[in-house]
């Protein structure tokens, strides 16, 4: 065989590789732009920091990450303006995906919320048996209490804890909507020593950052978990998504490498990881 066979047979070989490889992970040869719309506390938390450029790397794609709540993000799926999703509301999840708006829903991760206040408490929840239970002396008290207000999967879950104890905030004086992320309504209720609920991870990274004297007040119920997903955009709505970008993003998430990535973030800074991997676990073992 003359040299100029052999390295064509070895550029064959190398192209055959290249496509085998694309195929078994999901990744495009090409470097083409992925819109993800995802939810404020994975940015907030610092985690997409680290695994959007290893994705990147892995797979040629530029990610745009549009941080927004979860409801937000889902309604850019709904217009076909983001191409893959990464969000936090179980519930309304289903509902996108019974809509024909999203398919490939994978289960990624899970932290929790944590129901943060002042150190002083002045509504008397430290050591409450609940979250019902908190945010029922809460409204007892008239205690300032900041809500997100934004449709985001905190807020989702906030609504779904103020009617588990039975109580309709909305109106009242003491109940204050901020329209903004976790992290910028972790600011205010320190700024205004008011009560709310948080995600764990981002409370732990910007309370890193700057002690915001907020103090964790109720935690460890198994209703304040916070169970995240990857969805990607349904095509057959809006053809000129990123549909193998989006397949590509879902498939990295839920990799082995990605889930030791998750399993081990925060726990150099915080002694704890702030999310812990779910790939391959069952709904059912998570309450879903």
């Amino acid at each position: 065989m003359s040299r100029i066979s052999r390295m064509l047979s070895l550029l064959v070989a190398l192209i055959a590789l290249s496509a085998t490889v694309s195929v078994s992970t999901g990744c495009a040869a090409e470097k083409k732009s992925l819109i993800l719309a995802t939810t404020t506390s994975t940015q907030d938390s610092g985690l997409l920091d680290v695994l959007i450029p290893l994705f990147e790397k892995e797979c040629g794609y530029f990610v745009k990450t549009i941080s927004v709540g979860s409801g937000q993000a889902m309604r850019m799926g709904e217009r076909g303006e983001a191409d893959v999703l990464l969000v936090h509301s179980p519930d309304s999840e289903k509902a996108f995906i019974a809509r024909g708006f999203g398919i490939s829903r994978k289960l990624v991760m899970h932290n929790d919320f944590l129901i943060l206040g002042p150190a002083r408490d002045p509504a008397k929840i430290r050591g409450s048996k609940s979250a019902a239970e908190a945010f029922k002396a809460i409204a007892r008290s008239g205690a300032l209490f900041m809500s997100r207000g934004d449709n985001s999967g905190t807020h989702a879950k906030e609504q779904g804890l103020w009617k588990s104890a039975g109580i309709d905030p909305e109106g009242r004086k003491w109940y204050q909507q901020t329209g903004l992320g976790m992290g910028e309504t972790l600011n205010i209720a320190a700024e205004k020593q008011g009560y709310l609920l948080a995600d764990r991870g981002t409370y732990l990274a910007l309370n890193k950052k700057k002690r915001l004297g907020l103090e964790i007040l109720v935690s460890g119920e198994s209703k304040l978990l916070n169970i995240y997903h990857v969805i990607e955009v349904n095509p057959v709505k809006w053809p000129k998504v990123n549909s193998p970008g989006a397949k590509a993003f879902s498939l990295f998430m839920v990799d082995k490498r990605a889930q030791q990535v998750i399993s081990g973030f925060g726990i150099k800074e915080f002694g704890a990881p702030l999310f812990f991997p779910d790939a391959g676990k069952k709904p059912e073992s998570l309450g879903l």
